[in-house]
């Protein structure tokens, strides 16, 4: 009688584990499908915020004084005033983009050993329970690419204002538990304007897109 009810509890402990193995495949089948998108969706909002904010505070933190738009640009007048030619100023422009590469690096280096928190309630769609956050690390990837970007835009009457920008292109990485998933970050901030009057020039030297600056990691 003993002998049969051994081999009942351990039927019912095997019946048991497959039961526990079968609802733990059927539980992470459950989060990978309908979970993971939402908690990669919210993650990936976030970490976009706050690398963005990042990488705007390194650019302002270097560039603490505003950049002059006659340093970056030359500009050759005709005898009547008007504007015959506009180039930039390639090597000052490369500095720049060299220093800010360093100190977005740098500044993504410091943010790598923080973490950002998800609330799972966010995930779940749940609003009256209060579950756990889901820590996700930033991790940068890759290098950090700088470039210059300009745009000329109508301003009134006879007039064209003419913006700089700095490109910032940088790729990172989320981990967290149920997440891993790389992501690229492109930023754009104006550094310096001016305003032309009369016709825009027939000549315009850009800086060269070819050999962009970048820093690798």
């Amino acid at each position: 009688m003993r002998y049969y009810i051994q081999i009942l509890k351990r039927r019912g402990l095997i019946l048991w584990i497959i039961s526990l193995i079968l609802l733990s495949i059927y539980m992470y089948r459950y989060v990978d499908r309908k979970l993971r998108p939402t908690i990669v969706t919210i993650s990936e909002v976030r970490a976009r915020a706050i690398t963005t904010e990042t990488i705007n505070d390194a650019i302002k933190n270097k560039l603490k004084e505003n950049v002059d738009y006659n340093d970056l640009i030359f500009v050759k007048y005709d005898n009547e005033g008007k504007v015959t030619l506009m180039q930039a100023n390639t090597i000052l422009m490369n500095n720049i983009a060299a220093e800010l590469a360093l100190e977005v690096q740098n500044k993504l280096k410091e943010l790598s050993k923080t973490s950002i928190k998800v609330p799972l309630r966010n995930a779940f769609d749940i609003h009256i329970v209060n579950l756990p956050s889901l820590n996700v690390k930033i991790i940068p990837q890759g290098s950090v690419v700088v470039d210059f970007a300009t745009e000329f835009e109508a301003s009134g009457i006879n007039q064209t204002r003419h913006r700089i920008y700095i490109i910032v292109v940088t790729d990172i990485k989320m981990a967290a538990p149920l997440v891993s998933e790389s992501i690229r970050i492109t930023t754009n901030l104006p550094i310096a304007e001016t305003i032309i009057v009369g016709d825009v020039p027939e000549q315009y030297i850009n800086v060269p897109r070819e050999g962009i600056l970048d820093i690798v990691k």
